[in-house]
């Protein structure tokens, strides 16, 4: 083995697959200079007992994509390396045993023709011709994926390695990572017990140590070691050797043919969380000790679903470590604590198929300094510190390695670890119906089951909590009579989980003016709606700015959004500015009043007039409620009149007691109904308002995006020069737009539309529905979605073609708008 270097561009830290893709795809982009430590052996934690299934559809197109390319990457490793990778593209086949998970089955088969995957949508007969050994007892149909496959996992890591090296990566094994080193937010090398190697960068491939690693750098990196078990039959004689990849994951199971043995696999409901006290320090090659009873239920099913398997002996009953993550999505990207210090780990039992294509985005990301596309979907930036607790951890991993088989049904909540961040009137809602769901760890009224329902009768009254299905489920009507309540009366909502930060200096107007694309420069008290946005004119925050004073301001974004919009603004003030952001969520609950009686409700609790000439759109100020102060502003997400009503922690209970009260002494149509977020999800795509991480990402062009209105490009460059993204917004002016955001409502009242549902134009599919919700007001669901066009195309050219949107493979009649279905003109919030 060579000598530890003690400089180098980039250090990668692990060599399993993960770390190695990392390093042969930095090599590739030409870093010549590149080491990565393994701390005993390559792929010797979790890599080497993977099973090694390379599916390539996921949740979102960009995800997607990355599974592809791994799969076209592990198609051509031999010919480059002379490793084999076993790869071989025998298809997989997933059989559903309800309607429901055949419907989810089928509103996925329809997703994978938008993101160019081959697929196919079987009866229960086609089933039995793909896999002819396989008891269609329950079967209801299955989606068979001609493209997917399987292969070796520690030889596709070998083979990256060694395509590495290649390259001139510096790969040392029986090294081990004692300290990172940092200076000003930024990291410096690592520490090893070999001697210490000043680095550029520094990229945690760590797998289940990962979170560990991250401590050492005082990064968050949440993810948890769960027990992942699956056997290894003896020979079978009589086994076809072409068999595709079987899930049934109504039964937790997969199966795969290798070499004339079943390995069966499982995602069990309830998980094993390992490594608790620590991964004992002599880790390599490990296993875990057997818990046949654990797995002797679903081997118990996959028997009667494969009855071959009934007289085959087991070779091997494997347990080996998996990591998990809170939410089942891995983490990618620069750590928002520490500059230039990367992670990718927590792949939650996906990392063989994920290794190429996450590998390959991470180092372009280091590369270009920032996501060479939406990314979103595993951006570290969208966990939150306190997801690093242990305890938190374990009792979340219980839960969140069973459901990546479970149903994925829409709205589906997370049921572990729950409580944790909870808005100053979280007993006051859920004394009034309440069923709660989280984001970002908060718990907010998804919606609201009202008194009548929850009346004590024959057969006791219902219960606030979730019935699943991909139909209307059991929250629909009073999702629908809270809609209504917004646009005819009032609505009130708790919208504390805003994340908001303050920023304050005397250099904090030309900090914002940067970084803003709108004009921010305005008079204290007045709400600017603006982009941030990157070189491409892709949006990296969507927000509201309030001027507070001369030298301070208040951004507000969404909950889920806050961590990684308080990382773009510190990361955007230059060093000498005279500007701190400071992340105040807590401090102050939101109660939002809307509707066309916010102001009935409203005017006899404050002395402050509340009409347009006193009180315009897009102001804000303090007013007295009841005893106590409230900042008020006037802005709407629903699309109606209405104020944000920004209330002291302290004194939140007293408000909305306040609110409550007077809407019973004025009668029901000044009566605030309590709305939930299912509602400020209907109403705002009703009104076509945009969703950051569905309709507008990084990726996303601001003009094309529709959003060109909130864009002051004639700004004058201030002290910090021209805001970000202006040169990319005055290109696209200039060249046109390839794709525009419209807006859909299908003709048909009966489906129901979520996300990444197929656009039609004329007979061929032209994009998918980036969100979707039911329009109760507008009386069918409706979609947002891209829409590709050629350059200088018309609004009225667009418009004039067909229009279909796809749901689960059913094609319905939308019509389409460029404008807003519901109050295109805006009048309704400045009523």
């Amino acid at each position: 083995m060579s000598e530890l270097p003690t400089q180098a561009r980039a250090v990668i830290i692990g060599g399993g697959v993960i770390g190695c893709s990392v390093a042969y795809h930095l090599a590739k982009l030409g870093w010549s200079d590149v080491v990565l430590l393994e701390r005993k052996q390559l792929t010797c934690g979790t890599t080497w007992h993977a099973a090694g299934l390379i599916g390539q559809l996921r949740a979102t197109s960009n995800m997607t994509q990355l599974a592809k390319y791994s799969a076209e990457l592990y198609a051509t490793l031999e010919a480059e390396t002379g490793v084999a990778t076993g790869f071989r593209q025998n298809g997989s086949l997933s059989v559903a045993l309800t309607a429901e998970r055949l419907e989810e089955l089928k509103r996925g088969a329809s997703m994978a023709k938008t993101f160019g995957l081959e697929v196919e949508v079987l009866t229960p007969e086609e089933v039995q011709a793909k896999y002819p050994l396989l008891n269609l007892e329950g079967a209801t149909g299955g989606v068979f994926l001609p493209k997917d496959g399987q292969a070796d996992p520690a030889n596709i890591a070998h083979a990256l390695a060694k395509g590495a090296r290649q390259k001139g990566v510096r790969i040392f094994e029986q090294t081990k990572v004692t300290a990172i080193t940092q200076d000003k937010g930024r990291v410096t090398g690592v520490e090893t017990d070999k001697g210490t190697i000043a680095a550029d960068y520094v990229v945690n491939c760590a797998g289940m140590w990962g979170r560990e690693v991250g401590l050492m750098a005082g990064v968050a990196v949440p993810l948890q070691a769960c027990e992942h078990f699956y056997i290894v039959t003896e020979d079978i004689p009589e086994l076809p050797r072409n068999l595709p990849v079987l899930r049934v994951p109504d039964e937790c199971a997969y199966y795969k043919e290798d070499a004339g043995k079943i390995l069966l696999g499982a995602f069990e409901p309830k998980a094993k969380p390992w490594g608790l006290d620590g991964i004992p320090e002599d880790f390599c090659f490990d296993q875990l000790p057997e818990d046949f009873d654990h797995f002797a239920p679903i081997l118990e099913a996959a028997v009667a679903r494969l009855p071959i398997l009934e007289t085959a002996g087991i070779h091997t009953f494997f347990n080996g470590p998996e990591s998990f993550t809170p939410d089942d999505r891995y983490i990618l990207g620069e750590a928002p604590e520490l500059k230039n210090f990367y992670v990718a780990a927590g792949f939650n039992s996906v990392g063989i198929q994920s290794a190429g294509g996450a590998g390959k985005a991470l180092a372009e990301w280091m590369e270009g300094g920032s996501p060479p596309f939406d990314l979103w979907d595993v951006d570290i930036r969208r966990l939150q510190p306190f997801q690093n607790n242990k305890s938190y951890l374990a009792a979340r991993a219980e839960e969140s390695l069973g459901l990546l088989y479970a149903d994925h049904f829409p709205y589906r909540q997370f049921a572990t670890a729950r409580g944790i961040r909870t808005s100053p009137l979280h007993e006051r809602l859920a004394a009034h119906g309440a069923c709660f769901g989280e984001t970002a760890g908060w718990e907010r009224a998804n919606w609201f089951l009202p008194p009548e329902a929850r009346a004590p009768g024959e057969k006791g009254g219902e219960k606030a909590e979730y019935r699943y299905s991909w139909g209307r489920q059991n929250w629909f009507d009073h999702a629908a009579a809270e809609h209504r309540a917004v646009r005819e009366g009032v609505g009130l909502f708790d919208m504390t989980s805003f994340a908001k930060i303050r920023v304050a200096g005397r250099d904090a107007e030309a900090v914002l003016q940067k970084i803003c694309a709108n004009d921010i420069a305005v008079e204290p008290g007045r709400i600017v709606y603006t982009q941030w946005l990157n070189a491409r004119g892709g949006i990296e925050a969507d927000l509201t700015v309030t001027r507070l004073g001369e030298t301070e301001f208040l951004v507000v974004t969404g909950a889920a959004v806050g961590r990684r919009d308080l990382a773009w603004l510190q990361r955007h003030i230059p060093e000498d500015a005279h500007c701190v952001a400071t992340e105040v969520t807590a401090g102050e609950a939101v109660l939002c009043v809307m509707g066309p009686k916010a102001r009935d409700l409203l005017q006899p609790l404050t002395p402050s007039r509340l009409d347009n000439e006193s009180f315009p759109f897009g102001t804000a100020q303090v007013i007295e409620i009841g005893l106590a102060q409230a900042r008020a502003h006037r802005v709407s997400y629903v699309g109606e009149l209405g104020w944000e009503l920004y209330v002291p922690a302290d004194t939140a209970r007293h408000v909305f007691d306040v609110l409550m009260e007077a809407g019973q002494e004025i009668g029901p149509q000044g009566s605030p109904r309590l709305c939930g977020m299912h509602v400020l999800d209907s109403c705002r795509i009703e009104k076509a308002f945009r969703h950051f991480g569905h309709d507008i990402s990084d990726e996303d062009h601001v003009l094309e995006a529709g959003l060109g209105f909130a864009v002051k490009a004639e700004k004058p460059a201030g002290r910090y020069g021209d805001f970000l993204g202006r040169d990319a917004v005055l290109r696209k002016q200039e060249e046109g737009l390839t794709r525009r955001l419209v807006q859909f409502r299908l003709q048909d009242p009966e489906p129901l539309l979520y996300h990444n549902e197929p656009i039609w134009r004329d007979g061929r599919i032209a994009g998918h529905l980036t969100s979707g919700a039911y329009g109760h007001h507008l009386g069918a669901a409706i979609g947002l979605g891209y829409v590709k066009c050629e350059a200088g195309e018309s609004a009225a050219e667009l418009l004039a073609s067909a229009y279909e949107i796809e749901v689960a493979g059913e094609r319905f009649e939308a019509e389409a708008s460029l404008k807003p279905m519901y109050d295109p003109k805006g009048e309704r919030v400045r009523g």
